[in-house]
C-alpha cells in the first residue's frame, strides 16, 4: 500500500536512503532534513507493515517539482514498487498544477521507461542547486537530469492488479 509518510516512518525512510547513500547512488539525507521534508514523502508499506520504498516530491518553483529520494529496499526491487511510487508522486504533482517534474538520477533508463527525457543540467533553475552545495560531488555532479511535462488529461497511476496504489491509508 502506498500512503503519505508519517512521523513514525522517518527512521525507516532514513534506513532506505542510507542503503543507497552508502553506495554513492543517492544523496544521503540527515534525519533532521527528513523531518523537515516529511510532508513531501510517500511510502510503500508492505503487507507485513515494513516500509519497503519511499519517494518524495519537492516543489522547486510555481510549475516545477522534483521527484527525489526514491529508494526501494533491495529485496523488493524489480517488482514495480519504484514505478508505483513515482506514479503516485506524479499524480500528486498534478493536483498542484505542476507542469513539469524532473529527477536527478544514476538510473536514467528507469525514468525513461516512465516517459521522462534527458535534459541538460543547465536547464534547471539555480534554486535547484541549493541542495547540491553540501554534496561531496559538487560542483562536478555526475547525475543525469531527466524531465517530463505533465499533461492535465494524463493519469500516471499504476494499473497493476497486485497493488492498490490509490488505497491511501488515513493517518
Amino acid at each position: 500500500m502506498i500512503r503519505k509518510a508519517s512521523i513514525k516512518d522517518v527512521k525507516s525512510i532514513y534506513k532506505l536512503l542510507k542503503i543507497y547513500g552508502d553506495k554513492g547512488e543517492l544523496l544521503p539525507r540527515p534525519l533532521s532534513r527528513l523531518y523537515d521534508h516529511l510532508r513531501d514523502f510517500w511510502v510503500y508499506e508492505h503487507q507485513d507493515g515494513d516500509i519497503i520504498g519511499c519517494c518524495a516530491l519537492q516543489f522547486c518553483w510555481e510549475d516545477l517539482a522534483e521527484v527525489r529520494s526514491l529508494a526501494v529496499h533491495p529485496d523488493h526491487t524489480k517488482k514495480g514498487v519504484g514505478t508505483d511510487l513515482v506514479m503516485v508522486s506524479m499524480d500528486d504533482a498534478k493536483t498542484y498544477d505542476i507542469s513539469e517534474v524532473f529527477a536527478l538520477t544514476y538510473r536514467p533508463g528507469f525514468f525513461a521507461h516512465l516517459g521522462f527525457s534527458r535534459i541538460d543540467l543547465a536547464e534547471l533553475p539555480l534554486k535547484v542547486w541549493s541542495d547540491c552545495i553540501p554534496c561531496v560531488k559538487f560542483p562536478d555532479c555526475d547525475e543525469i537530469a531527466m524531465s517530463i511535462k505533465i499533461r492535465p488529461d494524463r493519469l500516471f497511476h499504476s494499473t497493476r492488479q497486485d497493488v492498490n496504489v490509490f488505497k491511501i491509508k488515513e493517518r
